[in-house]
């Protein structure tokens, strides 16, 4: 029990990979608040996790809206005395910002993923870091993804917006680890079962003609072991890094990319 009677708050948990991480907290003995733009998915995630004889809650939270994370952040500490873990897998319709050749591309499409991406991190994690801070001890988290560190056509500025929360991650590091709270990420291969990789791939297919399975045979083909990473995989990472066990590790993205990247 890698978590036992640890406090998560996890942004983003009715997502693939908020809700994978959701479960794998969830079974090392973590308690959760979830949060989600919506509030329907979030709930189906918390049953799940009350089911199987865990501790969670739901919300809706906009992790855009510093008011609503703040108030919600405030009730968390107000039941469970305070915040262990924040965790944020926030993600934005992929559909809006991909697939569109950056020369003809708009700015403020273009600077949509820059604001939202990094924004949301950066008010999630100031906000658990100021109740951390206080008792000096805490871990930040988030998830980037390949293009942070790879160009790839037709991704607008969902890249530029992961680096820049890549940045954020060293820099929160830099400024909160003297006090006791550790900031790290996650830069996972592309997942298959998550939803962000199935609408990049219809962008693809109608870019470059190719079909689901021959797409993630071309992904699979880039990396060490020639397969695409599993949800479950990419959760019992950020199960270690959440934990004690990872408690010399900070300011760093953590590279899952299974070799497509080298660091």
């Amino acid at each position: 029990m890698l978590l036992e009677d640890k406090v998560a708050v996890i942004y983003g948990a009715g997502g693939a990979v908020g809700g994978a991480v959701a479960r794998a907290f969830a079974r090392e003995g973590a308690r959760l608040f979830l949060t989600g733009h919506k509030l329907a998915p979030v709930e189906t995630v918390a049953k799940d996790i009350v089911a199987a004889g865990g501790s969670a809650e739901a919300a809706a939270v906009d992790a855009l809206d510093e008011q609503a994370v703040d108030q919600h952040l405030q009730a968390v500490t107000d039941t469970a005395g305070r915040v262990d873990l924040s965790f944020n897998a926030v993600g934005i319709p992929d559909a809006t910002i991909l697939g569109v050749p950056l020369v003809e591309l708009d700015v403020d499409q273009f600077s949509l993923p820059i604001a939202a991406y990094p924004g949301s991190y950066f008010l999630t994690a100031r906000l658990a870091a100021r109740r951390m801070v206080a008792r000096k001890s805490g871990v930040i988290m988030t998830v980037t993804a390949i293009p942070s560190r790879s160009g790839v056509p037709l991704q607008g500025g969902y890249g530029p917006a992961q680096a820049a929360k890549e940045a954020l991650t060293r820099a929160l590091s830099a400024e909160l680890a003297p006090q006791g709270v550790r900031v790290v990420g996650l830069r996972p291969n592309g997942i298959p079962e998550t939803g962000t990789l199935k609408e990049a791939f219809e962008i693809r297919a109608k870019a470059f003609g190719v079909t689901w399975e021959q797409w993630q045979e071309q992904l699979a083909s880039r990396t060490h072991p020639r397969r695409l990473m599993t949800l479950a995989e990419m959760a019992d990472v950020a199960v270690f890094m959440a934990s004690d066990k990872a408690s010399g590790m900070t300011g760093t993205t953590v590279n899952l990319t299974m070799g497509s990247l080298d660091d």
